[in-house]
């Protein structure tokens, strides 16, 4: 169940500056790198995110309405900082839930 979108609110003004440096180096975490659809932008998310091979998995966890996802769909030119390395990654593709769970590691899926 998503969390609900104030929290994500807050966490766009307040928390996301915050964990920026962190989620930049610490494992479960990465940073997307993207540009606004509307605005023209560029943003930096702090999300978690999990390496699967060449994918990276993330944890959906104000949904899928949320701008950084749509954001990245309508981007060629998106990248991740993954453990301080440069990522780069295409439009994000839907996953099966459990496809998604199974690479996350015990704790995050609890």
């Amino acid at each position: 169940m998503p969390l609900p979108s104030g929290l994500a609110r807050f966490n766009r003004v307040f928390s996301n500056k915050l964990m920026r440096p962190l989620a930049r180096v610490a494992p479960g975490f990465g940073v997307l790198q993207h540009r606004g659809r509307k605005s023209a932008q560029d943003y930096e998310t702090p999300l978690n995110a999990f390496r699967d091979g060449d994918r990276v998995i993330v944890a959906l966890t104000y949904g899928e309405e949320v701008d950084w996802l749509r954001n990245a769909r309508a981007s060629m030119d998106t990248h991740f900082l993954i453990r301080g390395r440069p990522v780069r990654v295409g439009p994000p593709v839907d996953i099966p839930a459990e496809d998604g769970l199974a690479v996350m590691p015990a704790p995050m899926t609890a």
